[in-house]
């Protein structure tokens, strides 16, 4: 099955540096590119892709209004995975919060990008390593809200892989830490996520942070 890509950065050797690595992929197809996020926006009601590559600090329009734009109050849209230079970026929580479905720094080596696209585009959450710390710093300085009345929905078990979900653990790690098969855990997100409302396993990591789950 080939993954549809937009590549959004307002550095055109950026662009095209990742679309040399991307074209030489046979599991996935560039669909187009943008300087801005409002061109993005555009491009992506037109080319229709799974994943959009965007960069976050762009002029006029930058990644993350451009993120909201795109996702805001939609159950389905494209999977965006958020590139910056810096793993600092104060814009990195925002974008999160506001739908995006990993984060990535512009050094990742080419394999690392590939396998990212391929994981949102599976509906995986992606954090960089240097940044999930720094995320969940973020999240514990933030003033709690009380869990939304949803969550009184979730079996304990459900609970249970939430917040490992939110601990960042994979589902073939959350399997191995309760003794359940990988079938049974993804059952588990799946039922989670639908219950919640949730879009994607990043939203269930905020969600879990921010309502003092975790």
């Amino acid at each position: 099955m080939t993954t549809r890509v937009l590549i959004v950065d307002d550095q055109s050797l950026v662009r095209a540096g990742f679309r040399m690595i991307l074209e030489s992929e046979p599991e996935i197809e560039v669909v187009g590119e943008a300087a801005d996020g409002l061109t993005a926006v555009l491009a992506a009601r037109e080319t229709q892709p799974d994943v959009i590559l965007m960069d976050v600090r762009m002029p006029n329009v930058d990644g993350l209004e451009a993120t909201r734009r795109l996702l805001d109050g939609k159950d389905e849209g494209p999977r965006i995975l958020i590139l910056t230079t810096f793993d600092l970026d104060e814009y990195v929580y925002e974008a999160l919060r506001a739908g995006a479905s990993g984060f990535l720094l512009k050094d990742t080596p080419p394999e690392q990008l590939v396998d990212g696209i391929r994981a949102v585009a599976n509906g995986e959450a992606l954090l960089a390593p240097t940044v999930t710390k720094r995320l969940i710093e973020e999240f514990t300085r933030m003033a709690r809200r009380t869990p939304p009345p949803a969550v009184e929905q979730l079996t304990p078990r459900e609970l249970e892989v939430l917040k490992l979900v939110a601990r960042g653990l994979s589902n073939a790690e959350i399997a191995h830490e309760l003794t359940l098969s990988e079938t049974t855990i993804k059952t588990h997100v799946t039922h989670v996520l639908a219950k919640l409302g949730l879009r994607d396993r990043v939203q269930a990591v905020v969600l879990a942070y921010e309502s003092g789950l975790v």
